[in-house]
């Protein structure tokens, strides 16, 4: 099985804030992360953390011990891994097209307007803009590919989103918590 999360932002104080997220201070919010994951992953599934992992590799080298599955790391803006961190991983890489059963999906760290596939069918998943006002920029491009006829299925995989809830999702998942799924 695959799964998607991003800005999971370990160790990271001003983001509880900045993000309104519900946890007192970053060891319960790593407690509650370490948790969901592994509530929700089996170690032969496959995790693709779309970047900001952490905000100290200390952190990051022990939430990545501690969490199941084979895990693959897109590079977000925050994302410096230490050699021992680069070890837990398949691999680092900045982009990648895979394949989720039928799909291709698209990942990267950042929201892009144009993707490989994306007249065929395939997804975007991306992090980065929190919900602040580069996703209000976004979402506001993809009313514009409304209105051109421009497909555009995409999707924000912060660990914040009310459909993500700091768990990794699957693909069907977040289309179902999104209102787009397919059958």
């Amino acid at each position: 099985m695959n799964y998607y999360i991003s800005d999971i932002h370990l160790d990271h104080k001003n983001v509880l804030k900045y993000d309104n997220r519900p946890f007192a201070d970053c060891d319960i919010m790593f407690k509650a992360l370490v948790h969901n994951w592994n509530s929700t992953v089996k170690p032969d599934d496959d995790v693709y953390i779309l970047g900001d992992l952490t905000w100290k590799n200390s952190s990051g080298l022990d939430f990545l011990q501690q969490i199941a599955g084979r895990k693959y790391l897109i590079l977000g803006n925050h994302d410096k891994p230490t050699a021992d961190m680069m070890k837990c991983f398949e691999w680092v890489k900045d982009y990648a097209v895979i394949r989720d059963g039928e799909t291709d999906v698209v990942l990267f760290h950042y929201p892009i307007a144009s993707w490989y596939n994306q007249f065929h069918g395939s997804v975007h998943l991306y992090g980065h803009v929190h919900g602040n006002f580069d996703h209000t920029a976004y979402l506001r491009y993809l009313d514009v590919c409304d209105e051109l006829g421009i497909p555009h299925e995409c999707y924000n995989v912060g660990c914040m989103m009310p459909y993500m809830d700091y768990t990794p999702r699957t693909l069907a998942e977040i289309r179902q918590f999104c209102g787009l799924m397919t059958t």
